[in-house]
């Protein structure tokens, strides 16, 4: 069966001049107002992920040619520079918060967060945002998930919720799974902790068949061509979920557990200098 494709666009930092770490995952202001008119002009409908989750959950189905975006950590420039980008133009979005890292650099660790040096978002301005964009949760500190032991991986889902819901005063819903890693044991979590939708990374559509709990993304990073991501908007250049998880990605899984078993986990992120 075919299914309409949906591009679930993932960020991190939309920064000029970004800390090094991230300068790979990081997006030019320049080049992130045009691809926003890029979908605008294609005829695609940014809707927010609540609506994707909806029919996901048998609700409405969505607009033909829908996009969906959606930006990752909660790096400072989301404050000063992504929102008044999708405010001009009333684009909605969700932005997931690693809550250890937010009230300035997400650096030293006793803060909460794995994360190396970042300017990150403050509550204050989160909850700033908050009527403005959908807040989501994307763990305390940012660990991958599927190699850490079961307990450590539920504290960090509930807890990220806990926090945010707290700070927020409603229910938080949306959660991200940090480097897209899962498995069905953290879904489970995800699940039991009452998070309605995660979003992974896939490298492909969604679609009103996907899973709900394991939500494609297509991530856009520094070096992500024009015509890539034109095509992506043109909904091709990548598979249409649902899909089976790839081979390469069980593998990788195996890889990266091995290393966390013996106390020498992968280092999915650069450690910052003492």
């Amino acid at each position: 069966m075919t299914y309409q494709p949906v591009p679930v666009f993932v960020y991190h930092s939309v920064s000029a001049d970004p800390p090094s770490w991230i300068a790979p995952f990081t997006v030019c202001p320049r080049v992130f107002a045009e691809q926003l008119d890029l979908l605008a002009e294609h005829g695609r409908e940014v809707v927010p992920l609540r609506r994707l989750t909806a029919a996901l959950r048998g609700g409405p189905p969505l607009p033909a040619r829908s996009a969906v975006l959606t930006f990752d950590d909660g790096f400072a420039d989301f404050h000063s520079t992504v929102a008044p980008l999708l405010a001009a133009r009333g684009l909605p979005a969700t932005l997931y918060v690693t809550t250890g890292a937010l009230g300035g650099l997400s650096w030293p660790p006793e803060k909460g967060s794995l994360l190396p040096p970042a300017p990150m978002l403050t509550w204050r301005q989160v909850r700033e945002l908050d009527p403005l964009v959908e807040i989501g949760g994307h763990t305390l500190s940012h660990p991958q998930l599927d190699t850490v032991p079961r307990q450590a991986a539920r504290e960090e889902v509930e807890g990220c919720k806990a926090r945010l819901e707290d700070a927020l005063g409603h229910r938080v819903d949306a959660f991200a799974y940090p480097h897209g890693y899962s498995d069905r044991t953290v879904r489970r979590l995800v699940d039991e902790a009452g998070w309605t939708s995660a979003t992974a990374v896939r490298y492909g559509f969604s679609s009103g068949a996907d899973e709900v709990l394991r939500i494609a993304r297509l991530m856009v990073r520094a070096d992500t061509a024009r015509d890539r991501f034109l095509a992506w908007v043109q909904g091709t250049g990548a598979p249409v979920a649902p899909f089976p998880e790839r081979v390469r990605t069980r593998a990788w899984r195996g890889y990266r557990r091995l290393r966390a078993g013996i106390d020498r986990p992968y280092p999915s992120l650069p450690t910052p200098a003492r």
